[in-house]
């Protein structure tokens, strides 16, 4: 079990990289729940799989390179978290401070909950 549910997180990681949202879904629940915790504030919640398509597909213009490295994995049944060392370059201009050509970088984690062989949750942390 184990092993299967790192090759999912494995598969999704790598997917994001790659700027690969069919990969990115494909072992995402229809009824996914995805959301984005800055500072200790939701400032992005998806529910489900076709609405998750639409923002990555949308998100992925924003960077003209990023790279999500897992450096520690934590296993709690179904609940899987992995520490990530997150960098991107910015395609675009996103505000007065992130201009098109800026490199970002942080450290973050991503919580995965996994049921039958799919992810039914994603919360990304992270801290400016």
């Amino acid at each position: 079990m184990k092993h299967q549910q790192e090759e999912i997180i494995k598969n999704y990681v790598e997917s994001y990289n790659n700027f690969d949202i069919k990969g990115m879904i494909r072992d995402l629940d229809q009824h996914v729940v995805f959301e984005n915790i800055t500072n200790d504030k939701v400032d992005l919640q998806i529910n489900g799989i076709d609405a998750f398509e639409q923002q990555a597909e949308s998100a992925k213009s924003h960077f003209s390179v990023r790279n999500q490295e897992i450096e520690f994995w934590h296993f709690n049944e179904s609940n899987i978290t992995i520490d990530i060392h997150y960098t991107a370059v910015l395609a675009m201009d996103l505000s007065n401070d992130l201009k098109a050509g800026s490199t970002l970088e942080l450290k973050g984690k991503s919580e995965f909950v996994i049921e039958g062989g799919k992810i039914k949750e994603i919360r990304d942390y992270s801290s400016r």
